[in-house]
């Protein structure tokens, strides 16, 4: 038998890296979590598995002491999942200073050291990272500046690293999700719940009303994704961004005035 992979998680504490996770550690993979709160971690560990680091993924002197604990205990690394991230509102008037920076550094750097510090293990392993984007890589929503810069700038990270490691044997590719259930959306839906006193469950309803499969992702749908883009299955896939948002990128943006119309008249 095969030795098991060793998957390193940035923010593996909630959402989409609590749930790759969980879908890894059913597979017995090696599980290194990362993350800056401990607790969210601890509660992932318990049910996975894995060595928990705790630390800023945007942070380069961080990472050199976890990339040796990381080869101490597995002496290897076959994937990187760059899930840490975080928020960005305001439009470019609205954004201050400190908010353009934090929204640079939770959803850029983190990806940017990441991919930096672990590059030497993969490279050793011909090993694959996958980056955590969004459609808001793809597209503009309202008042999210930094978010929407930040998530931008992923794909073209994402190209780079795959276009200079790919002859080294690293594939990098991004995955790129519309709404998904997490704590983060779940924060993003309490001013539609505010405005129309919607539960959060009519909120989500409400903000996939013109999203052709009409619901958000669940995190273990993109979880297995992002599994796809680091197998063997997707061996000859590199600097792709796969979008995985129940095809609201797709939708005819200018279109819609008539498929109001259509359901007006049902």
């Amino acid at each position: 038998m095969p030795d098991p992979r060793t998957v390193v998680i940035t923010g593996a504490g909630t959402g989409i890296g609590a749930a790759c996770a969980r879908l890894y550690a059913a597979e017995g993979a090696n599980l290194v979590l990362m993350g800056r709160r401990r607790e969210p971690l601890e509660q992932v560990a318990a049910q996975t598995g894995g060595l928990i680091l705790v630390g800023d993924a945007a942070c380069p002197d961080t990472w050199e002491g976890f990339i040796a604990q990381i080869r101490a205990h597995h002496g290897r690394l076959d994937v990187l999942l760059a899930c840490a991230g975080g928020h960005g509102v305001g439009s470019a008037s609205q954004t201050s200073p400190a908010t353009w920076e934090a929204a640079l550094r939770s959803n850029l750097d983190s990806a940017f050291y990441s991919a930096r510090a672990c590059l030497p293990l993969l490279i050793e392993s011909a090993g694959n990272i996958v980056l955590l984007g969004s459609i808001a890589s793809l597209a503009a929503g309202p008042e999210v500046c930094g978010y929407t810069t930040a998530k931008h700038a992923l794909l073209g990270l994402n190209r780079s690293l795959a276009r200079d490691y790919g002859p080294r044997g690293v594939r990098v590719n991004a995955v790129c999700p519309g709404w998904v259930t997490t704590p983060m959306a779940d924060q993003e839906m309490q001013p539609l719940m505010e405005a129309y006193g919607d539960t959060l469950q009519q909120a989500y309803v409400r903000v996939c009303a013109d999203v052709p499969l009409r619901r958000p992702a669940s995190a273990d749908e993109i979880a297995k994704v992002c599994r796809f883009l680091a197998s063997p299955d997707a061996s000859i896939i590199t600097g792709a961004s796969v979008v995985a948002d129940g095809g609201s990128s797709i939708v005819d943006v200018p279109t819609l005035a008539y498929a109001h119309m259509e359901n007006a008249h049902a």
